[in-house]
């Protein structure tokens, strides 16, 4: 299936729903035995302080290992991003940075603006199947911040399991498949970068674009933010995870009633 959505940011609703309903969202999720999930701006809300921590973190990771003042840190943390996927990336290629030592540092962050989401738990928790994280992130990251929402999930495919080739790299997609057994045309994926969404859809994923709700702080790079609404790789965008979630399953339901 190969819906081709705009991005609407006067409605909170998750857009596929509202524009094609639940007879399209039991024939493009039908079919998805495996649930794969992005972990940060995409399993908890922009209004969380989380992400800007963590960039703050590495920020600071910056001007501790090169002697920096802030602005310039931030530069050159920036560059790394957009020119090697994380910053993570650029400093093991150029200073032969530790991976461990920077992933500690940067994720050693305060959770405690972070809130068990009920509705989201109760929703992954009743999709049929297996239920995956695939992080950029390190497996410690992504475990704290499972639990303090509540949520559940199979295995967690981190940046050490893509031997630090991240996202949307083509080998970090080709390694998850691999390690977890994962058919992609019978896999759905949820990200808030549509970036990393282009070879999941390209091998045969439905792939699904969480968004902010209207009035939320966005936290994606500008370069991040597509320009263009209309976007191929994209099959649903939602505002709402929990609850276009909840459609998934409830149409699933009525397809078994």
């Amino acid at each position: 299936m190969n819906v081709k959505p705009t991005i609407d940011r006067g409605s909170s609703r998750s857009l596929g729903i509202a524009e094609r309903g639940r007879n399209s969202l039991r024939a493009a999720f039908s079919h998805v035995e495996t649930w794969v999930f992005d972990l940060d701006n995409t399993l908890y809300s922009p209004e969380c302080d989380l992400w800007p921590k963590i960039d703050r973190r590495i920020t600071l990771f910056m001007m501790h290992l090169f002697g920096l003042d802030g602005i310039s840190a931030r530069a050159l943390q920036k560059y790394y991003y957009r020119h090697y996927g994380t910053t993570l990336r650029g400093l093991m290629e150029d200073h032969g940075v530790s991976a461990a030592e920077f992933l500690a540092f940067v994720h050693d962050i305060d959770r405690s603006s972070l809130t068990p989401d009920l509705a989201l738990a109760e929703a992954i928790a009743a999709l049929p199947g297996r239920k995956l994280v695939l992080t950029n992130g390190s497996r410690d990251h992504a475990l704290r911040t499972a639990e303090a929402l509540g949520l559940a999930f199979d295995d967690i495919f981190d940046i050490e399991a893509a031997e630090h080739l991240p996202k949307p790299g083509l080998k970090t997609y080709e390694r998850f498949f691999e390690r977890h057994a994962v058919d992609p045309k019978s896999a759905a994926m949820f990200e808030d970068l549509d970036r990393n969404l282009v070879i999941p859809h390209d091998r045969g994923m439905t792939t699904v674009l969480v968004v902010p709700k209207p009035g939320q702080p966005d936290h994606r790079e500008p370069f991040e933010i597509p320009s263009d609404e209309i976007m191929p790789h994209v099959d649903y965008v939602t505002s709402d995870l929990a609850g276009f979630l909840t459609e998934i399953i409830a149409a699933k339901e009525s397809l078994a009633s």
